[in-house]
């Protein structure tokens, strides 16, 4: 399998189960939040929101390319049949 095809697997096999997701969508609301709040130094807020920020397409699309290189997977396996 060629680099490019490994990439694109990576990146298009579903991995991230529904909570997942949801965490994932949740943590710049939650980041920002508190930055606003002033419960975060500037620099951690940042940092942290970059980090969230990156979570933001994984959750949009339901795949994680570091899931997929690791092996890991939150998604259910489907039901034989359906």
């Amino acid at each position: 399998m060629s680099l490019r095809q490994t990439l694109i697997r990576a990146n298009t096999t579903r991995n991230v189960g529904p909570l997942d997701r949801v965490i994932r969508a949740a943590l710049p609301f939650v980041v920002g939040g508190l930055w606003l709040a002033g419960a975060l130094p500037a620099v951690l807020a940042i940092a942290l929101g970059v980090l969230a920020l990156m979570l933001l397409p994984t959750a949009a699309t339901g795949a994680c390319s570091v899931y997929y290189t690791t092996g890991i997977s939150t998604l259910k396996p489907a039901e034989p049949g359906s």
